[in-house]
């Protein structure tokens, strides 16, 4: 029931498509992009209840993940993770993949909802560093398109895959465009 109401939410309500799908790999990593608007968390989560067997995770300090609001974010999808300076975020994440059967996470590379120039590059070392690929999905609110890539293998420095990813989310205007990639 939860499925057809999400559906019927995304696609007749907001009038939002998809274009492509998600692989039948156990683990993967999502990268979303451009981030512009709390807007894409709903339309994020609408796709994930939607879409069968789907249930990626988003990562979350796990200072957010106390009762009573820790249950609700994770209902949703949330995985805490210590997120002090003591702890490697990357190697946090890739000690997860490796520890899991199955697991599938999100990550916007701007790190922020603003524009970013220098994009985080944990997403490529965690993929790196757990051997899994990258599925990059873009969020185009002027056609209201979802459109999710095939997997992709890390086989390029970090700098290059950078420069690669933003030419790939160039083409995909976020709610702000002007906070988007350029």
């Amino acid at each position: 029931m939860l499925k057809r109401i999400s559906r019927w939410i995304f696609e007749n309500v907001w009038g939002w498509k998809v274009k492509g799908q998600m692989p039948p790999l156990s683990k993967y990593l999502i990268v979303v992009a451009p981030h512009t608007s709390n807007w894409d968390f709903m339309v994020g989560l609408l796709y994930r209840t939607m879409t069968p067997n789907f249930n990626p995770k988003y990562i979350g300090k796990k200072e957010l993940f106390v009762w009573p609001i820790g249950y609700l974010f994770k209902a949703l999808g949330g995985f805490p993770v210590e997120r002090s300076k003591k702890m490697n975020f990357v190697d946090t994440m890739v000690e997860v993949y490796r520890s899991q059967e199955t697991f599938i996470t999100t990550i916007t590379p701007e790190g922020t909802r603003e524009y970013n120039e220098q994009w985080k590059t944990g997403f490529y070392f965690i993929a790196q560093k757990a051997n899994i690929p990258i599925v990059k999905i873009g969020f185009d609110y002027t056609t209201k398109i979802i459109e999710v890539n095939e997997p992709y293998y890390i086989t390029k420095g970090v700098e290059e895959t950078i420069v690669d990813f933003k030419d790939y989310f160039r083409q995909f205007k976020g709610k702000y465009p002007e906070k988007g990639v350029r």
